[in-house]
C-alpha cells in the first residue's frame, strides 16, 4: 500500500453604487468635489471584485482572477457507491485553506481487474487502511481505475481541501490521487487513466489558479518525509509520491507519464 497517513453576452452590466463607508474618508472626499468620479470609482470597484466582507479583497481578486484557468469538474462516483456497510466511525474530518499541489500514487494492487469491480477493490483498500491500519479513512482523496472512472475517497466534500493521508509530510494542502493497479517499470499505464487524472489535476488546481506545471513550495509537516519537519520543499504542482517520501511509489512507469499528465491537465485549463 503506497498511501501514508499522516460569445460575451449583449447586455452590459448595471454597475454598483459607490457605498460611501466602503470607502476611505479622503476618497470620500475626493468623490463629493469631482463630478463624475464616483461613476469612475464604481467602475473601478466592479472591475476588481472588492469583496464586501471584511478582509476578503485580495482572496476575491485572486478567485476571479483564476476563473480564466480553471477546469471542467470531471463525473466523480460518489463514496457512498463503494464504501457500502463498510465505514467506521470517522473524526472530524480537517480541511486547509486550499490546495496548491497533487500528488500521484498507484495503490500497489492487481492490474487486471475488471473496471466495474473497482468499487470493491477500493473499499477493501478503505479496509485496510481504515480498518487494519486504524486509520480515520481512506487515504487518498481520489482514485481512478483504469477505465478513466474517477471515485471519490477521502470524506469531506471533493470540492473542498480536504487533508489526505497520502503523502507524509505533505498532506497539508495537497489532493492524493491513486491509480488503481501496480505501474513499475516496464508496465503499461492505460492512456483513460492517465487522461482521468490529468482531468482531476486540472480541476482542482485551477480552483485556486494553479498552473499543473508549475513549481510549487510545500513546508513539510513531517521529519519521516524527505524533508525535516518545518522546512520547505520545492515540487512541481503534479508530483509523484515518491518525489516527497521515501518510497518508489507511484511506479516508475506511472512516474514517466507524469510530464504527460502535467501538459493536459495545463491544456484543460486553457493554458499553453
Amino acid at each position: 500500500m503506497c498511501a501514508h497517513r499522516s460569445p460575451l453576452t449583449a447586455r452590459v452590466p448595471r454597475l454598483p453604487r459607490v457605498v460611501p463607508d466602503r470607502l476611505p474618508r479622503s476618497a470620500r472626499a475626493v468623490l463629493a468635489c469631482v463630478p463624475g468620479l464616483a461613476a469612475v470609482a464604481a467602475l473601478v470597484l466592479c472591475a476588481v471584485g472588492v469583496d464586501r466582507t471584511p478582509g476578503g479583497g485580495e482572496r476575491d481578486v485572486a478567485a476571479r482572477a483564476s476563473v480564466g484557468h480553471r477546469a471542467p469538474k470531471p463525473p466523480i462516483v460518489p463514496r457512498e457507491r463503494w464504501l457500502g456497510d463498510a465505514a467506521s466511525t470517522q473524526p472530524p474530518t480537517r480541511y486547509a485553506d486550499r490546495v496548491s499541489a497533487v500528488f500521484v500514487h498507484h495503490t500497489d494492487s492487481p492490474n487486471g481487474y475488471d473496471c466495474a469491480d473497482a468499487p470493491r477493490i477500493i473499499q477493501y483498500l478503505y479496509t485496510g487502511q481504515a480498518g487494519v491500519r486504524h486509520w480515520d479513512d481512506i487515504g487518498y482523496n481520489f482514485l481512478v481505475d483504469r477505465c478513466g472512472t474517477v471515485y471519490e475517497g477521502r470524506a469531506g466534500g471533493v470540492e473542498r481541501a480536504v487533508v489526505g493521508a497520502h503523502t507524509q509530510g505533505f498532506n497539508v494542502g495537497t489532493t492524493g490521487i491513486a491509480a488503481l493497479g501496480t505501474f513499475t517499470a516496464g508496465v503499461p499505464v492505460p492512456r483513460a487513466m492517465t487522461d482521468a487524472i490529468a482531468a482531476v489535476a486540472a480541476w482542482k488546481l485551477g480552483l485556486t489558479g494553479v498552473d499543473p506545471r508549475a513549481p510549487v513550495r510545500l513546508v513539510s509537516t513531517n521529519s519521516l518525509s524527505k524533508y525535516r519537519a518545518g522546512t520547505r520543499g520545492t515540487f512541481t504542482a503534479v508530483s509523484g509520491h515518491t518525489d516527497g517520501y521515501w518510497t518508489a511509489c507511484p511506479g516508475a512507469a506511472l512516474m514517466a507519464r507524469l510530464p504527460a499528465i502535467r501538459q493536459e491537465a495545463a491544456r484543460l485549463q486553457g493554458r499553453r
